[in-house]
């Protein structure tokens, strides 16, 4: 039934936003040099890599695997790229990912392999699931919680999750669409801190 939940709904908003999100595309290419999609290596469904796309938000010269803008005054971002991180338009294309079966509407979001690599057995029941467009840890600090909180909100949900927690975190999803002060990472991880400050 989630399976048949994400084709439909993909499809359908694909059918909706097909024009707007060229639109999009065609602003990202004249707002600076490089392509519009972003595509990157993740770790998926059952350790599975896949690429995921997205909408580029960085300057072309910029790393990819660098550490996350804390915030929109990062010289990295681009004007457009600001405007999509904060209404978090930059990861529409990951309803391809969705269609195709690499992801699923809701769930953990999809993380680097070698962060992946660093779990240990209880923490890799994260990817008993597909790597969601959104999920519960998204609506329930985003910003302001650590790898280490993010971890334990995804295990909460492969370990309750249902049609309805789906359909609950899609609402939750909608509402904290445009909250500036949720989008960029105050701190990434807890544990790395304390070990810096030892």
């Amino acid at each position: 039934m989630k399976r048949l939940l994400d084709i439909i709904l993909s499809l359908l908003a694909l059918l909706v936003l097909g024009l707007p999100m060229l639109l999009v595309a065609l602003a990202v290419r004249l707002d600076s040099r490089g392509p519009a999609l972003f595509r990157q290596r993740r770790a998926g469904w059952r350790s599975r890599p896949f690429t995921m796309l997205k909408f580029r938000t960085m300057r072309l010269e910029s790393d990819p695997y660098g550490d996350s803008p804390h915030g929109a005054d990062d010289a990295r971002l681009t004007r457009t790229g600001k405007f999509l991180r904060r209404w978090s338009l930059d990861e529409l294309p990951q309803l391809l990912n969705v269609l195709a079966g690499q992801m699923s509407l809701v769930g953990p979001r999809p993380l680097y392999e070698r962060q992946a690599a660093q779990w240990d057995d209880r923490q890799r029941r994260r990817l008993n699931v597909r790597p969601g467009l959104t999920g519960y840890a998204q609506t329930s600090g985003r910003g302001e919680l650590t790898i280490e909180d993010k971890i334990e909100l995804d295990l909460y949900y492969v370990e309750h999750r249902s049609l309805w927690f789906d359909i609950k975190i899609l609402a939750r999803t909608l509402g904290v669409l445009g909250r500036s002060s949720e989008i960029y990472e105050r701190r990434y991880s807890r544990d790395k801190q304390r070990e810096s400050e030892k």
